[in-house]
């Protein structure tokens, strides 16, 4: 018989993972099975999900007996698979795509038969199939009775097993449902999770929650016409797959582009200036470093119309054949984000025309800004729309300056400076 819920496992000597979000941007695929074990799995999603990670589950007949799917739906927020052969299934994410969509494979509870299947190659339903079919690496935690793991044929499994490099995640010794007391318990989730985020290694930013703004906003000036300007976002959401591949957690907060969103990445699509005041505002909790690439407009529209302005028309608009706008000024983000406590490392874009290293610093100084990268978008070969750039990173007390590249390796360079400056900074304040 596997766990009784009434005594809690020794800890094993582990180090738990230095960062809170210790597995951002990880999908995990959790094979659940038979066993009173099963009751661990609904909390080891908990875990998993705290440290960052995407949880799909994946549940075998005898573990629907033990917990329902319903319940590990609602932690995982992600439908549970149980059938192997569900058309409806197939028809959305079925178990070849599930195989393929997960980083890891963790089989936890993992029952002494589903060990056999799983050493011996078997494929006889879902779970067993995706193992086979999985190009991501396996770890499994066994929970059975003493006697069953103590076995010859369950020793034999499990050194194939570890034969293959598949890591052991326990088992626990301790009082177990049935009465008998010895090795066969489940480690504890919280234990599993840590021991799960061991098997990523550290990125540079692993742990790290981003917000970046990119592209335009548009001003209205009637529901027909607009204020904006040539911002194609191409540099935010190459920051923003920057990050990521970095091992951030990243929120891309965007004005009206056409841009596909970047895989794993949260995306908050926006319109004007406020809309995109609101959400970076909104976004600072779960914010340590903010990148604002966002070309946005200084200026609104005082008083936007909401019927389509006429070239006959009324209201003193139009005049001998020109129109008239009162225009005010939009909030500034980055300096309100600059500004607030605590404040998150912030990152600005000076887009300038002529003498850009001067109205950088100038900008820098004035927001309060951690660094500023600066660009010539006066050159026909770089910045926007284009798919190369060039910059200068101008923080308090240097510069560093980027060579034309593409916008995907500027942005990795920028990601890797902005990250050494940021944990400096959390260095120097300890």
């Amino acid at each position: 018989m596997p766990d009784t819920p009434q005594q809690d496992s020794p800890q094993q000597n582990i180090a738990p993972p230095d960062s809170r979000l210790a597995l951002a941007n990880r999908r995990i695929v959790l094979g659940v099975t038979g066993g009173i074990a099963a009751y661990k799995s609904a909390e080891l999603i908990r875990r998993l999900k705290d440290l960052g990670a995407d949880v799909r589950v994946v549940m075998t007949p005898a573990a629907q007996e033990f917990i329902t799917p319903l319940t590990l739906q609602a932690l995982s927020g992600n439908p549970v698979h149980t059938t192997l052969l569900d058309t409806e299934a197939e028809a959305a994410m079925g178990h070849i795509e599930l195989a393929r969509w997960g980083d890891l494979i963790l089989v936890a509870p993992a029952s002494a038969d589903f060990l056999a299947r799983m050493a011996h190659g078997h494929g006889n339903d879902l779970l067993t199939t995706l193992c086979l079919a999985a190009r991501c690496p396996l770890a499994v935690a066994p929970a059975m009775n003493q006697a069953m793991w103590a076995s010859r044929s369950n020793q034999d499994n499990i050194a194939l097993l570890q034969a293959r490099g598949i890591p052991l995640f326990g088992p626990a010794a301790g009082e177990q449902a049935c009465g008998d007391v010895g090795p066969g318990r489940m480690l504890e989730p919280t234990e599993l999770a840590h021991l799960t985020a061991g098997l990523f290694p550290r990125q540079l930013l692993t742990g790290t929650r981003i917000t970046i703004t990119a592209g335009p906003t548009r001003e209205a000036i009637d529901p027909v016409r607009y204020i904006s300007n040539h911002s194609s976002g191409k540099m935010g959401f190459a920051l923003a797959e920057a990050a990521r591949d970095a091992g951030a957690q990243v929120t891309l907060i965007s004005g009206p582009v056409h841009l596909p969103t970047p895989d794993r990445v949260q995306r908050i699509d926006v319109v004007s200036a406020q809309d995109m005041y609101d959400a970076s505002l909104g976004a600072l909790k779960q914010t340590d470093i903010f990148i604002a690439t966002a070309a946005v407009a200084d200026f609104r529209v005082e008083n936007s119309r909401n019927q389509k302005i006429k070239k006959q028309d009324n209201s003193g608009t139009i005049q001998d054949g020109r129109m008239t706008l009162t225009l005010v000024e939009n909030p500034d983000i980055v300096a309100a984000v600059a500004s607030h406590s605590p404040k998150p490392f912030t990152v600005g874009f000076a887009a300038e025309t002529q003498d850009v290293e001067n109205y950088a610093r100038q900008k820098i100084a004035r927001k309060g800004l951690d660094m500023i990268v600066a660009n010539d978008v006066s050159r026909s070969d770089i910045g926007f729309n284009s798919d190369q750039n060039a910059v200068t990173v101008i923080w308090p007390d240097g510069q560093q300056a980027i060579d034309l590249a593409s916008k995907a390796q500027i942005a990795r360079d920028l990601v890797t400076l902005i990250a050494t400056h940021y944990q400096q900074q959390h260095k120097n304040a300890r």
